[in-house]
């Protein structure tokens, strides 16, 4: 059994898809077959079951592929050993996150790392669900919750708030809100309720919001909609310096508090260029999160001097 032949298989246990592997590793879908092939030859059991949804790992897939996972660890810590980096990040780390982070906080976090380590290519995937790390949909994973299951290592990065928040447009516009009881009688805005993917997500329910008029399983759709007057919703202070058109709401009586967390394959914790590029990952998340949240506090108190009470 050759490492390349597992390489290839990997790849299409991660895709689920010949063609989709085949651009992973930049070789045609033909050669990824062939080599899928001699594999289960070699093994002689079936890797792979085929499907209209595409290609699903056997039972027998399955035990490869815990086997197959800890070959390229140990291929990637022995090219990072024999390579001697001196102390730069280098290869390809695939980043899983919610859109919220992954548009407002990994690009500039991940840029400032780029920086410094030119041989590092970094790929942010943002979807609004959970990823499977030991499939390897991603190196590392950002999350509003501590899994509780799997072979991972779990580290608290840093806690983040959010506050009600609208357009001063959309608040000039239509009946005050001195209280709760006044949400309503406004349009809100927020997650699908059947598609939030984590409990901490459901922050309407907390504020009493019966009804969502305006639903997103995105938190980026959710703030485009906000910005553009389109009623109030719970928005992530991280995010308002990108929307100076928002200003928090209520904000003594509704002041939520979530923290992120940083998730790597169990395996992946042996590596150092995981951990280093772990450790550098969530200092960068901390300083961006305070720094963005501090801007925020800042512009309220500055609104608050320019428009004081009973002016």
């Amino acid at each position: 059994m050759q490492w390349d032949d597992l390489r290839i298989f990997l790849a299409v246990a991660r895709d689920e898809s010949l063609s989709a592997a085949g651009r992973r590793l930049r070789i045609d879908p033909a050669t990824v077959s062939r080599r899928i092939a001699r594999l289960e030859e070699a093994i002689g059991a079936a890797l792979f079951a085929k499907s209209q949804q595409g290609y699903a790992l056997t039972d027998a897939g399955q035990r490869l592929m815990d086997h197959a996972l800890r070959a390229e660890q140990s291929v990637a810590a022995a090219r990072e050993e024999i390579a001697g980096q001196a102390g730069r990040l280098s290869g390809q780390i695939r980043i899983g996150a919610p859109d919220g982070v992954a548009n407002f906080l990994l690009p500039q976090v991940c840029a400032a790392i780029a920086d410094g380590n030119p041989d590092l290519e970094v790929q942010i995937v943002a979807l609004p669900r959970l990823f499977n790390l030991s499939r390897r949909e991603a190196d590392v994973a950002i999350t509003v919750s501590p899994p509780t299951a799997g072979r991972l290592t779990v580290l608290r990065v840093t806690d983040y708030r959010l506050h009600l928040a609208a357009s001063s447009d959309y608040l000039a516009s239509h009946p005050p809100v001195r209280g709760l009881a006044d949400l309503q009688d406004h349009r809100m805005v927020g997650y699908i309720p059947d598609m939030i993917f984590d409990k901490e997500l459901d922050y309407l329910v907390e504020v009493g919001a019966s009804r969502v008029a305006l639903a997103s399983n995105s938190v980026s759709v959710q703030l485009n909609w906000l910005r553009q007057g389109g009623g109030i919703g719970i928005a992530h202070d991280f995010a308002l310096p990108s929307a100076p058109e928002l200003q928090r709401m209520l904000t003594a009586e509704v002041s939520l508090t979530r923290s992120f967390y940083l998730v790597c394959h169990a395996g992946d914790a042996r590596m150092e260029r995981m951990n280093r590029f772990a450790t550098t990952l969530a200092e960068g998340l901390r300083s961006e999160v305070a720094r963005l949240e501090a801007e925020v506090d800042a512009a309220d108190q500055a609104r608050g001097a320019l428009n004081p009470a009973g002016a």
